[in-house]
């Protein structure tokens, strides 16, 4: 037997066996969910195909053998389908795993129905000593201030700060990358309120690479081998900076993240919640990610820069997936065909497996 099958062996036995047959049942719901979301690509109705990938995740994910917990769900910002927070998911039969969930149906879900590259369905898991042991944590506020670098910045001399000037961060991370500044490319959501953010990246020299929607991907970018972006910058989603934290980890990079109050009301309301003491805290994906069980994953709607989005050629489906787990830091990229004559997946809505 070769060197590296005897590694590859050793690799897979220090990877719990639940964790491994939890990321495969990921992998599929995910991958159920891009695939029932593929007729509504362009269409122009993105709460339909939130809809539809909602009932493709909630039905396989009922069929694991977990109990399953939902950390970070949908409706939180505009009030869709979604799987809520609190949700139980999975068979909850006696000795199944206790594992937190974290899921975005579809990230981009206005790039879904228009069309656009950068869709993709997304979920989180981390297994836990018991249902109550949250190992994904939630932003109390609906949106959070982020930055995240790869393993490089990461491990380097400096460290960039959400309070620091944008020139004082960038600075951090040429140096670290051995880069000029002009030559670093800065990822960010093309949102009115980056337009002080954008003019003080410019200032630097440095290239923008605005998004319209997609910022999972966007946050991980930093953290991918040959990656084109140095660091994503900016305020979106709060849910989304936990499931991208699962990722950031597996790779090796970090995220800040801070809580962000759109509106006066909303910063009184979240400090007449309690969280008044925690406005100014720092999230790091330590903290919003923790213990060494997490799996993320995710399966491409549209094409984006971190996987190509749904094909089908005849009766044939491909997708392409990603799956990484934090225990042994593996990243497996999945290409999968699926023989439409065949494929059947399992919607909640109607209980049952139904063919595509």
């Amino acid at each position: 037997m070769s060197d590296a099958k005897i590694a590859d062996q050793l690799i897979e036995a220090s990877e719990p066996k639940d964790e491994q047959l939890i990321g495969m049942d990921l992998l599929r719901a995910s991958e159920a969910a891009a695939l029932n979301v593929f007729h509504w690509i362009g269409k122009g109705e993105k709460e339909l195909a939130d809809e539809a990938a909602t009932d493709a995740f909630r039905g396989m994910l009922n069929l694991m053998d977990m109990r399953g917990v939902c950390m970070i769900g949908e409706g939180i910002k505009d009030e869709a389908p979604g799987i809520f927070v609190g949700e139980k998911l999975g068979t909850w039969s006696d000795g199944s795993p206790p594992v937190s969930i974290a899921i975005d149906p579809i990230d981009g879900t206005t790039l879904t129905s228009k069309g656009l590259p950068g869709a993709l369905s997304v979920i989180a898991a981390a297994k836990g000593e018991d249902p109550e042991d949250r190992k994904l944590a939630a932003i109390p506020s609906v949106y959070a201030d982020k930055i995240a670098v790869g393993p490089k910045v990461k491990a380097g001399a400096g460290h960039v700060r959400l309070d620091a000037t944008v020139e004082h961060n960038l600075e951090i991370v040429a140096l670290t990358l051995g880069k000029r500044v002009k030559d670093l490319v800065v990822c960010m959501l093309d949102r009115p309120r980056h337009e002080k953010l954008i003019q003080d990246v410019r200032k630097t020299g440095a290239a923008i690479r605005l998004i319209g929607d997609g910022d999972i991907a966007a946050a991980i970018a930093p953290s991918l081998p040959e990656s084109a972006v140095d660091i994503y910058m900016g305020i979106g989603g709060s849910p989304e900076a936990v499931l991208a934290a699962a990722a950031i980890r597996t790779l090796g990079g970090d995220m800040l993240a801070r809580m962000w109050p759109r509106t006066p009301e909303e910063r009184q309301e979240l400090i007449d919640e309690g969280h008044g003491d925690e406005l100014d805290r720092v999230y790091t994906c330590k903290d919003l990610a923790r213990g060494k069980d997490i799996i993320f994953c995710a399966t491409g709607i549209t094409d984006s820069a971190l996987l190509r989005g749904v094909i089908v050629d005849g009766h044939i489906a491909i997708t392409h997936s990603v799956v990484m787990r934090a225990h042994s830091r593996t990243v497996r990229y999945v290409k999968a065909f699926h023989d439409l004559n065949l494929k059947t997946i399992r919607l909640a809505s109607q209980a049952r497996h139904v063919r595509l």
